[in-house]
């Protein structure tokens, strides 16, 4: 089964931008597609391979910081081809008025 999962870590602390980096970085050393954008982190494969990765990283994250936040969205289809298609949105919004 195939899943993407989008993450959103946030350390509670000063050094926020080391925490921060050390997870993605730990996250691209998986076999698993990430994709990083500047406010989450989506991760897409086989869920068995996703949850142990993101079990594994997780944990050690929060060995390293006594105060952080992660936020998981979990969606069960792997959605990493996904282009979003915002021209029907504004056409719809323009021509209303």
């Amino acid at each position: 089964m195939e899943i993407s999962v989008e993450l959103t870590l946030t350390p509670l602390k000063d050094d926020f931008k080391t925490i921060i980096k050390d997870f993605i970085i730990s996250l691209r050393n998986s076999n698993l597609k990430i994709i990083e954008t500047p406010l989450s982190t989506q991760v897409y494969g086989d869920y068995k391979q996703v949850m142990s990765c993101l079990d594994n990283n997780i944990y050690n994250t929060f060995l390293k910081s006594d105060n952080i936040i992660l936020n998981i969205k979990i969606i069960k289809s792997n959605r990493s081809d996904y282009v979003p298609d915002f021209w029907f949105i504004v056409w719809t919004i323009f021509s209303i008025w």
